[in-house]
């Protein structure tokens, strides 16, 4: 249970010292943004060839000052939730994030209008640390659209994530679950706790959770239908509208990502679901069940060993398994312990879950909420490989270059997680390992395969929005079910119920996400694959990437690790991986 904050030792805490000292700081940094604010107000209509550049630098030091301020506001507020004072502070702190972006939002269309592209690109020359931004907008040129129409998408983009908004309502607030009946007692079903269920023994627990669940959504199918429908109709009409063939080309194009690698990732996959067919058929002789079903997929194989360590000796461990990346990396490690980068305890009101978040100028912070769990083993590594990418880039690029994309942003994160399991598995004998290797199987399977399957689905819903066909609770179900069946195979019992799965997934409103997750993956098999090799300067490529921030573009950053995602052996390195460690589990 947690307990409070109070009786947690200081260095289990975060110090956020290297944000503000205190509330009373953050406070005052925000009256001198609202001074910097008035005065780019001075460039409005005035922006030229002379003055461009500082009116940029401005806007930067005010969004780097307004990013401290909504930061700590809200990661004081995350340790406790319940605190009146820092929910206001956090509110009051995206409030004033959304006041600059208002009153600095007249800089690119200004720039648009006043520059031709060749300028830009002078610009960009002329000036290192904006040469990504000048780049950006150059390439973005022909999907901007004139001042009224801009203003127009503005207010519109207002209101077009509540499709988001509104499932999230529907998921998190409205749904209830029938409870699952364990024994003589009724256990309450949740999210939470969904998972645990699908881990349970009892394969008639599992199914009654599977079944509860998915009732649930079933008896709102319709509404999340409409939902979602909305919502793939809205990003096929702004991609229309800003001139891009399609949905999907607009959502690659802001990280300049060749649409071959989507087909790449696809394709790839597919000429090696043979494998994940065999994994399914290991795993349903395994588990000794006469039937296996999709509620059966997640419960480990290996029931004589659970991974539980005390924070310090998986912290210990976490270091260990990542030596290979050199002995300044270690290092780091030990600072973010010593200077106290992270939160370490479940305390009363702390926000759940994990995650890695700072700013520029401060640490890379982690939120952690730990119980010895071998999934908070793992989360360890996890957000650590966050960190450590942000700590790198912030000290090598300026700050306008100094955030990696979102396409790159869970490589080095996985790259911990590999790693940690692999020097497990190296040291492991007998169940232990049957453990491991399964749980690495597991993390193919659900970040490889089914968040390709997903990527499948969201194109699908998007292409049948671009022909004007109508996307139905039906429709979308039958394509699902249809995906799992291709997927998954033949040697399990695809359940009337998992046809809904699409339905409880809220990646989907952030079109075309999902996808990076299997590049992540796919980049982070490949580069745990060269390092372990000993192949000679490799850490130091890797490092590099590490440093690279958003300096360039994602393919261009990964093209220095010589990773080419627009050619498909990238992504049979990882699925190769997939089958070889299959035949381990087989043999062990």
């Amino acid at each position: 249970m947690p307990y409070k904050r109070s009786l947690v030792p200081e260095e289990r805490k975060w110090d956020l010292s290297s944000l503000f000292a205190s509330h009373e700081d953050c406070e005052k940094e925000m009256n001198e943004i609202e001074k910097k604010l008035r005065k780019i107000e001075g460039f409005k209509g005035k922006i030229n060839a002379e003055n461009v550049i500082d009116c940029l630098k401005l806007r930067s030091d005010i969004y780097r000052g307004a990013e401290n301020v909504y930061v700590y506001s809200n990661m004081r507020k995350d340790t406790d939730t319940a605190e009146p004072e820092a929910q206001a502070a956090a509110e009051k702190a995206s409030l004033f994030m959304s006041g600059c972006a208002a009153k600095t939002s007249f800089i690119e269309p200004e720039i648009v209008k006043k520059f031709k592209p060749d300028a830009l690109d002078g610009l960009g020359e002329r000036n290192p640390d904006f040469s990504m931004y000048f780049r950006s907008l150059r390439k973005s040129l022909k999907h901007i659209l004139n001042k009224p129409q801009e203003a127009m998408m503005a207010r519109i983009g207002t209101f077009s994530g509540d499709f988001k908004n509104a499932f999230m309502l529907l998921d998190n607030a409205d749904l209830k679950f029938k409870p699952v009946k364990a024994g003589r007692k009724s256990v309450e079903l949740n999210h939470g706790n969904y998972s645990n269920f699908l881990q349970d023994n009892d394969q008639n627990i599992r199914r009654r959770a599977f079944q509860n669940y998915y009732a649930s959504y079933n008896a709102h199918i319709n509404t999340i239908a409409a939902l979602y429908a909305a919502s793939v109709k809205k990003d096929v009409a702004v991609a229309g509208i800003r001139r891009y063939r399609s949905a999907l080309k607009r959502a690659l194009d802001s990280e300049d990502i060749s649409p071959k690698v989507y087909k790449n990732l696809i394709e790839a996959v597919h000429k090696r679901l043979p494998a994940l067919h065999s994994y399914i058929r290991y795993r349903r002789r395994a588990l000794g069940v006469d039937e296996l079903h999709m509620y059966d997929l997640y419960v480990p194989l290996a029931k004589e060993f659970k991974l539980e360590l005390d924070y310090d000796e998986a912290y210990e461990l976490v270091k260990e398994a990542l030596k290979p990346l050199g002995d300044d990396y270690v290092e780091l490690l030990d600072r973010a312990k010593r200077e106290r980068w992270i939160d370490v305890e479940a305390t009363e009101n702390k926000r759940s879950g994990a995650y890695s978040w700072g700013t520029y100028d401060s640490k890379p912070y982690v939120l952690l909420n730990y119980t010895r769990t071998s999934h908070d083993v793992f989360t360890i590594a996890h957000e650590l490989g966050h960190s450590m990418h942000s700590y790198y880039s912030h000290r090598t690029q300026c700050y306008e270059k100094a955030d990696y994309t979102i396409f790159l942003a869970e490589i080095a994160s996985t790259v911990n997680e590999v790693l940690l399991l692999k020097y497990l598995i190296a040291g492991a004998e007998g169940e232990k390992k049957r453990y491991l290797l399964n749980y690495y199987l597991d993390m193919f399977r659900t970040t490889l395969f089914r968040q390709t399957m997903f990527a499948e689905f969201e194109e699908f819903a998007h292409a049948e929005a671009e022909k004007d066909a109508p996307l139905t609770a039906k429709t979308m179900s039958e394509e699902y079910y249809r995906l799992n069946r291709l997927y998954y195979g033949r040697d399990v019992i695809h359940d009337d119920e998992i046809a809904s799965e699409w339905a409880r997934i809220p990646h989907f409103y952030n079109a075309f996400y999902v996808y990076k997750y299997a590049t992540g993956i796919t980049v982070a098999v490949n580069i745990v694959s060269r390092i372990l090799s000993g192949e000679k300067g490799f850490v130091e490529k890797y490092r590099e990437f590490l440093s690279a921030g958003g300096s360039a573009y994602p393919l261009e950053i990964l093209s220095g690790l010589g990773i080419d995602l627009e050619k498909k052996a990238p992504f049979y390195t990882a699925l190769d991986e997939f089958k070889a460690t299959l035949e381990d589990l087989k043999n062990s």
